[in-house]
């Protein structure tokens, strides 16, 4: 997926105002982020609900669609 670089910038300035990751000193225009430890437990959140919500969807999909 393509982003535009408002739709990015505003994605990380929105995640960086919520504590979620944190901005690091860089030497070049590039400005690496890190994952806080905030961010690494809403991620683990967010990673769990959607292995839920795989799991769902792969069973109903073998229920109905299992070849044999």
């Amino acid at each position: 997926m393509r982003l535009a670089p408002g739709t990015l910038y505003e994605a990380l300035a929105r995640l960086e105002s919520q504590g979620l990751i944190e901005a690091l000193e860089s030497a070049d225009r590039r400005r690496p982020y890190r994952l806080t430890a905030a961010g690494a437990v809403a991620l683990q959140a967010h990673l769990d609900a959607q292995r839920r919500a795989t799991e769902v969807g792969l069973r109903r999909l073998n229920a109905n669609w299992a070849t044999e």
